[in-house]
């Protein structure tokens, strides 16, 4: 669940409660702005204290729990990381160079798009997904990312 799904539940709460977004900036004590643009899904942040007090506040729980894991994580991964070219990363070759940690030289350029483009959310389930098919532990996946990384002078912050 994201910022703008949470905005449009606090706004359902909201009119059903009988309240305006003035008065329930007054009870929460944020603005009238802030609520504004958390039910119409502009608002960047809004800390975690705060949410959760306003949250508590219009009667909406926040249960934490693990996601779900991404179905088939490794073959989106792939995907991703071949859109700009004509040869397809195979998925099983992939998650052998995971475990391996050598990148095999036809795959360099897919292994360069995947670190630097591919959304980090499906990397973290795609590293979950072949650690458990291959009882490997996922730090040793990460190493290996992690060195990819720096060896392909990846400009993604993440891998610094």
């Amino acid at each position: 669940m994201n910022l703008a799904e949470i905005g449009q539940l606090v706004q359902a709460r909201r009119l059903a409660l009988g309240l305006s977004q003035a008065r329930l900036a007054s009870m929460s004590g944020l603005s009238r702005a802030t609520i504004n643009q958390l039910e119409t899904g502009s608002l960047v942040d809004l800390g975690a204290a705060k949410l959760i007090a306003l949250l508590d506040l219009v009667g909406i729980n926040l249960d934490a729990g693990t996601r779900k894991g991404h179905k088939h994580a490794l073959q989106s991964v792939s995907q991703s990381a071949s859109v700009s070219y004509k040869t397809l990363l195979d998925p099983d070759a992939l998650a052998a160079a995971m475990v391996d940690g050598a990148i095999p030289e036809r795959m360099t350029p897919h292994i360069a798009t995947l670190l630097d483009e591919v959304p980090l959310s499906l990397i973290v389930a795609a590293v979950e997904e072949v650690a458990l098919s291959s009882s490997k532990p996922p730090k040793l996946l990460w190493k290996h990312l992690f060195h990819w990384a720096k060896d392909l002078h990846s400009p993604r912050g993440v891998w610094a």
